[in-house]
Parts: C-alpha cells; sequence; structure tokens
C-alpha cells in the first residue's frame, strides 16, 4: 500500500541523488529534435505527436541513430549539452554519469575526439552557471568486433580525457546474443588503464547477461539487472560483492518486461540486500524526470525516509565522481529533512529544498 506520509514532490526534487543510467541520445525532447530536423532540412520519420512511439528495442535504437544523424555542428553538440544539464538540474540531480555511444552518431564517425570536445565546452559552461555536473561512460554496441572495441579503449587510454570515466557497452542483448567473451579483453584494458567499467546486461538477456558482466567484463556496476531476480546463485553474488545496479523503472515497463510499477523486482532486489539505484534511461523519448521516478516508487513500494535516503545515497556511492565530490553529496544527504504533502494536517513541520 502507498505510505500515508507521502513525500512532497519540493521534497524529493531536494534529495541530494545522482543520475547513474542515462544516454545522452535518450535525452532529447520532441521539441529539440523538431528544431534540429527542421535546420537540417530532414522530415520527423512521423507526426511529432506520435514521434517517441516505438514497435521494440530495435525500432527505438534505429530512432537513436536517427536523432543523432541531425546533430551536425560543434556548436549544436554544445546547446545540446548545456541543455541536458539544465534539465538533470531542473529535475534535483545533483550529479551524473552520462553515457554516450558513439555508434549512433554516425555524422561523427572518425571524429569522436571532435564530439567529446564539444560535449565537454557545452558541460563546462552549464557547471559554470551552477547546473549538474556530468562525466561521460563512452559505451560499445554489442554488434561491433572486438577489434572495434580494443581501437576505441587505446584511444580512449592515450585521451586520458579529464570527462570520461568509464567504458560501457549497451544494445540488444537479445539479438546479438552473447557477446561477454568478445569484449573481455578490451574490457580488460580498459580497467587496467584505469577507466571504471559499468555494463548493460539482464535486460533483453537473462541472469546470463549479468553473469558475463561480472565474470568477463569485470563490471563495477550494472545498468539494468533487473533479471537477476530469476537466479537466486546470482543475487547471492550481487549481495555479496556489493555490485549495484542502475534500474530504470519505467524504462522497463515500456520495454514490457513487466506489467506494472508494483510487478517490477526492484523493490525484492533491494530488500535482498543488492545496492539499487533509480534512473530514466532514455528521459526524452520516455517523458520522465528523475525526481518523478522516485515518487512514483516511493508512493508504489510504499518507501519510508529510510528507504528514500538510502536508494539516493547507492546513487551516490555507486557514480563515478571523485571522492570529494561524493563526501559532499553524502554529508547533503544526511542533512536532507524530508516534508510531505499532508504536513499541515499532521502538524509537521515543512522544509524547503537547499538545492534545485
Amino acid at each position: 500500500m502507498p505510505n500515508e506520509d507521502r513525500f512532497s514532490t519540493s521534497s524529493i526534487l531536494a534529495l541530494p541523488k545522482a543520475e547513474i543510467h542515462i544516454h545522452i541520445e535518450g535525452g532529447f525532447d520532441a521539441d529539440e529534435l523538431e528544431r534540429l530536423a527542421q535546420t537540417a532540412g530532414e522530415p520527423l520519420p512521423r507526426p511529432k505527436e506520435t514521434l517517441f512511439q516505438f514497435d521494440g528495442l530495435s525500432s527505438f535504437l534505429e530512432f537513436l541513430d536517427w536523432s543523432c544523424d541531425l546533430i551536425r555542428t560543434c556548436e549544436q553538440v554544445e546547446a545540446l549539452s548545456y541543455a541536458f544539464c539544465r534539465r538533470l538540474t531542473k529535475s534535483g540531480v545533483r550529479y551524473c554519469d552520462a553515457i554516450i555511444n558513439p555508434t549512433h552518431w554516425g555524422r561523427w564517425n572518425g571524429r569522436l575526439r571532435e564530439l567529446v570536445d564539444a560535449l565537454d565546452r557545452g558541460f563546462t559552461a552549464a557547471e559554470r552557471d551552477g547546473l549538474t555536473p556530468v562525466k561521460l561512460c563512452i559505451s560499445l554496441l554489442r554488434n561491433q568486433t572486438a577489434s572495434d572495441a580494443a581501437e576505441l579503449v587505446e584511444l580512449l587510454l592515450q585521451w586520458r580525457h579529464p570527462r570520461i570515466v568509464a567504458l560501457s557497452i549497451d544494445g540488444n542483448e537479445a539479438r546479438a546474443g552473447r557477446t561477454g567473451p568478445r569484449f573481455a579483453e578490451a574490457f580488460r584494458r580498459a580497467k587496467e588503464g584505469g577507466l571504471r567499467i559499468t555494463v548493460h546486461a539482464g535486460e533483453s538477456s537473462g541472469p546470463e547477461g549479468v553473469w558475463d558482466a561480472i565474470e568477463l567484463l569485470g563490471a563495477e556496476r550494472i545498468d539494468h539487472g533487473v533479471r537477476a531476480i530469476e537466479d537466486s546463485a546470482l543475487l547471492n553474488i550481487l549481495r555479496e560483492r556489493q555490485i549495484p545496479l542502475g534500474i530504470c523503472p519505467t524504462s522497463n515497463l515500456k520495454g514490457k518486461l513487466y506489467p506494472e510499477l508494483k510487478e517490477h523486482p526492484l523493490e525484492r532486489l533491494r530488500r535482498a540486500g543488492i545496492p539499487i539505484s533509480i534512473n530514466t534511461d532514455d528521459p526524452g523519448p520516455l517523458g520522465l524526470t528523475l525526481a518523478g521516478e522516485y515518487e512514483k516508487c516511493a508512493v508504489t513500494f510504499a518507501w519510508s525516509e529510510s528507504d528514500l535516503r538510502a536508494v539516493a545515497r547507492t546513487s551516490i556511492e555507486a557514480s563515478f565522481a571523485d571522492t570529494t565530490a561524493k563526501e559532499e553529496l553524502l554529508r547533503d544527504l544526511a542533512a536532507w529533512k524530508p516534508g510531505y504533502e499532508d504536513e499541515a494536517a499532521k502538524g509537521k513541520s515543512s522544509t524547503s529544498a537547499n538545492h534545485t
């Protein structure tokens, strides 16, 4: 049953938290894409009102290719990255690990450094204006080759770009099949070279994808991972090693993994002792905010103040922010005081947000 003391929206906005499973490619809203299409002289694939309707994961990934193809100048990249930070800030996000997959950016093929530098300029300008800081996780696509992966890793290690903190991998697990063995060497090299490791697994694949992410790719964090609930031995490993899952509830519902939020295993995973964070995945097409996702989960699973605080703590601790930034966020989290929708009736004092 929902928590009778329902947290106020302003209170959840003020909750210090990180967004650690979000894709740059899925961060554009329909208005932005319409403007980009007009500038590029390209038609929308369907009316704006139905732009974000997809037949499945494959059609969604193809849509991301189309979206990124509209972005053709460094100035556009800078403006979009600044707008990305502005939306994060509006949703109460205090730090973000954002995933970008170069394979979606066909027009920037061979120009990854130029793309990253343009993103960096937009993010830097946003940070100067007090908006949410963002670091980048560069992602492979599952249908790439081992040599593609090795080449990307060597570039990243050569650059040592301060904006890039991690290597990732994403894509349609069900269609690509088992890919862990193919990429194991690239991930080993990345980790050896100082990059952090986060892996999409346990969404379109079952628990076997999570096993490979841990045992072959050395994942420090699993993006999704929800189907680990189907394997008790895997749950034991995740709990013993405290490997966090970056869960995206609404994204999983839209992907038809579960029929409704109350059937989603995130609360069972959390109560099994596995660290979980709540994230948006692709907030533009899904029409989401992180604060909204927290609010829905708090109501559906009757979270207490300590539950809400624990999920936010995991998001911070599982992030790839530096030690100083984490310590500051954790201090702010310890000082956070929740507010409730019906405080006046219950005689509770309201608290105002320290951060927006």
